[in-house]
């Protein structure tokens, strides 16, 4: 149950049979129930048949049918290693409100994290500002802030705020779109990799949440880091809801 989206994910047998993705709504029981629905539809099964479910997230507590919380930096760090394989060891987590840095070991355990949720720049909501400032899609972000011959300076990126309004300085001074979102993806990137140097980034590297979507954040940020992240195979979005699941399974066969 994130702050910007939420997200359902059924294991059978310990793989994944369902899953489902959605924008949050104003009450996180209801988009709980929602999202599960959503997920089950068309399966057959029923949320009753479900043996445990866990919550993570943001509004994890507010998921009325879960027996279980568990921390979205566990779940992350634990669903990246499902998603990612066993040679993971750094996860950057870029969700719709905070970003956090996680070193997790062989098996998927939190060994150490860092986490930088002062203000909604780096995050998912920072990028749907900037988007509806310039009347663009959030999906086609990325892919028009690499439109340039070269990127010009970052803007802020310490608040979203400020940023805002020096992009909109910069809209009057006659900078086309995709210039202006090259300057705050490159924010973007930086603040995020700085927040990785502190933690100290080991390879394997994954990224999850909704920014690892963005081609524009994550190739930047991929050459700042001088390192490439591993690529997705599967909706990045769901790695917490994964790492909540797979909790569910092991809570579920301790209780047998």
């Amino acid at each position: 149950m994130g702050s910007v989206s939420s997200q359902a994910v059924v294991l059978i047998d310990g793989n994944i049979y369902c899953y489902a993705n959605r924008r949050t709504g104003s009450s996180s029981p209801d988009s709980a129930r929602q999202v599960m629905d959503w997920a089950l539809e068309d399966t057959g099964l029923t949320l009753d048949q479900i043996q445990y479910t866990v919550g993570t997230g943001y509004g994890r507590v507010n998921v009325p049918f879960a027996q279980r919380t568990v921390t979205e930096i566990a779940c992350h760090g634990r669903g990246a290693h499902f998603l990612y394989g066993p040679t993971v060891r750094t996860v950057l987590d870029m969700g719709g409100q905070d970003c956090k840095g996680i070193h997790i070991d062989a098996q998927g355990k939190v060994t150490n994290f860092l986490m930088n949720d002062k203000c909604a720049a780096g995050t998912g909501r920072g990028l749907e500002v900037f988007a509806d400032l310039l009347g663009v899609s959030i999906n086609d972000l990325g892919e028009l802030s690499l439109r340039v011959a070269e990127d010009p300076p970052p803007v802020s990126s310490t608040c979203v705020v400020f940023a805002k309004s020096e992009a909109a300085a910069l809209l009057r001074d006659g900078w086309p779109k995709e210039k202006v979102l090259a300057a705050y993806t490159a924010a973007m990137a930086h603040r995020v990799a700085t927040l990785l140097q502190r933690i100290g980034l080991e390879p394997d590297f994954a990224i999850t949440g909704g920014i690892a979507k963005n081609i524009g954040v994550v190739s930047r940020l991929e050459k700042e880091l001088g390192l490439q992240a591993l690529k997705p195979q599967i909706d990045t979005q769901i790695a917490g809801a994964v790492g909540a699941a797979l909790f569910a399974r092991a809570f579920a066969e301790k209780g047998k």
